[in-house]
């Protein structure tokens, strides 16, 4: 695994190159906003955008991708479903509208957005005929626990090449990195740096004292080392860039470690075994 450039990837089940990093876009206000974050993350050498159907700017991030200049096939596109779509029938009909709302005929990665209970499987069945018709380069799911995953794949053809979920030093679920690192599905991290929140960890803080990093530099770098990619949302362009800066140093194990114990498990977001929406 090398993480030395930011055009460093991880190979995914079925072959396909994932960059390590990405930019997430999720409360980027849709219109010239989430435009120009693309085209500044483009800039600065990302190759990986991650939205969703119901972050209600995938047409901007389509126009932010189309004016950066970078060949199509050069970038990584992430959406995903949203709960209200899932289902067969329904799961390819916002498939449909996602990839006619990025001006695209494929992504390189749809997943499921959570898992909603007896629909996932449909969905995922919906999921695998796209993906055979090519025009899903991967696919997978988000918010899925252990116990999510063992139910999708027992009757699944494909297994899910990506799982992304809530992941930073305050939730490190390593019991969910170690079953995907066992079954060779990609745990990728939303909410990397806690919504900004890293800087009050004070162990980060000391750390990146060290390397002459920022707290927020020290762990987006901490979970790419673990193996975990990593997808900070910014919408301003020195973040976006200073997010980038995280392939030139490399964590010892005595402060990888230090970051571990940090682990509480506390989340920000909703659990994925109670969501009502």
């Amino acid at each position: 695994m090398t993480m030395t450039n930011i055009a460093d990837t991880t190979r995914l089940h079925n072959g396909v190159e994932m960059p390590w990093l990405g930019l997430g876009v999720w409360r980027s206000q849709p219109g010239e906003e989430t435009e120009h974050a693309v085209q500044w993350a483009l800039e600065s050498g990302y190759r990986s955008i991650d939205t969703a159907a119901i972050y209600g700017n995938e047409t901007d991030v389509g126009k932010g991708v189309a004016a950066s200049g970078v060949p199509r096939k050069e970038i990584f596109v992430t959406t995903k479903l949203w709960n209200d779509d899932q289902g067969y029938d329904s799961t390819l009909k916002a498939f449909d509208t996602s990839l006619k709302r990025l001006g695209m005929d494929y992504v390189d990665l749809y997943l499921i957005h959570w898992p909603v209970k007896g629909k996932f499987k449909d969905t995922w069945k919906a999921l695998e005929t796209i993906y055979e018709q090519g025009r899903a380069r991967a696919i997978g799911v988000s918010n899925f626990l252990v116990h999510h995953l063992e139910d999708l794949m027992a009757g699944a053809k494909v297994k899910p090449m990506v799982d992304q979920v809530e992941f930073h030093p305050r939730l490190r679920q390593p019991d969910l990195l170690t079953f995907c690192m066992e079954n060779d599905i990609q745990l990728e991290a939303w909410a990397p740096i806690m919504k900004g929140r890293v800087t009050e960890l004070k162990p980060a803080v000391e750390i990146g004292a060290k390397y002459g990093k920022s707290a927020v530099q020290v762990v987006l770098r901490w979970e790419v080392q673990q193996g975990v990619v990593v997808i900070p949302k910014s919408v301003h362009k020195e973040r976006i860039e200073s997010n980038a800066q995280i392939f030139d140093f490399e964590l010892s194990a005595e402060d990888m470690a230090a970051l571990d114990a940090l682990n509480t498990g506390e989340r920000i977001g909703p659990h994925p075994d109670h969501i009502e929406f």
